[in-house]
């Protein structure tokens, strides 16, 4: 059963749950399309700093889903005012730091999307490792058309997803994809229809909770890091950490039930 209690201390424009060992952060703004003001992101980092020091200890995994009909438009441009360009680089960097305790939190989290996943949207959708789309969500980087430039990690991680080009098109043209579209090209792993993609992706949050510990970690930690390096250095990283998964006693507890027939083999059902 849900439990709406959380020890981190959270603004209005976010709700917090526990579902049995998962965590689920609700972007709680549905009146403004869930744009994000500077108090939502602050807290978004307030939420995964508290995991990350053990205040939801029992947390397995995390998923971040949305009230109304879209997950996120992006930036509250109502809150934009006129900044100096340091205040332009801090406030940037303040988005950065909060959206890197989604990406290199201690556990894996999965976005549930649907509606406008814009902007600073698609930013937030980015840094989680699981994203899962409603038939009804569209992508788009309108910051092209408003004279802007990216700030909260786009540049950096949608590249990584569908390539600098198509990146470059949506900010140039203002190209929008839908759900299927965006799946195909890497915006998101599963498409599901609308109204399911809470339920989809807390049931494949419960999946990834039974993982070891270590393997979940060594996804989110060492894989990225492993797949930016150069080849010789990722053999080396890769072999590390194959080393150190292998070496838990939980790892070698889950040999032996798989030796003795305890554990589920991989079949084509």
């Amino acid at each position: 059963m849900p439990v709406d209690l959380w020890p981190a201390d959270l603004p209005d424009a976010l709700r917090a749950e526990l579902v049995d060992d998962i965590a689920v952060l609700t972007l709680a703004r549905p009146h403004k399309r869930n744009a994000l003001s500077d108090e939502a992101v602050l807290g978004i980092e307030r939420f995964f700093a508290a995991i990350e020091q053990g205040q939801g200890e029992q947390v397995r995994a995390v998923v971040i889903d949305a009230e109304g009909d879209h997950f996120c438009a992006g930036l509250d441009l109502g809150e934009m005012a006129e900044r100096d360009t340091f205040s332009g680089v801090a406030h940037s960097r303040m988005w950065h730091r909060a959206f890197e305790r989604i990406e290199f939190g201690p556990v894996p989290v999965v976005s549930a999307l649907k509606g406008a996943v814009v902007g600073g949207g698609l930013e937030l959708a980015s840094a989680t490792h699981i994203r899962v789309a409603e038939e009804s969500t569209f992508y788009a980087l309108p910051e092209g058309q408003r004279g802007l430039f990216v700030g909260g990690g786009a540049s950096v991680r949608v590249p990584r997803l569908i390539g600098v080009a198509r990146m470059a098109d949506m900010m140039l043209t203002g190209r929008r994809y839908s759900a299927e579209e965006g799946q195909a090209i890497g915006l998101s792993q599963y498409v599901v229809p609308d109204g399911t993609a809470r339920k989809t992706a807390i049931e494949l949050a419960h999946r990834i909770a039974q993982n070891a510990p270590q393997t979940n970690f060594a996804v989110v930690q060492a894989l990225p890091r492993i797949a930016e390096a150069n080849p010789r250095d990722g053999f080396l990283m890769e072999s590390m950490m194959a080393a150190i998964a292998q070496g838990t006693d939980d790892a070698k507890g889950r040999m032996r039930d798989f030796l003795a027939g305890r554990a589920k083999k991989v079949t084509d059902e």
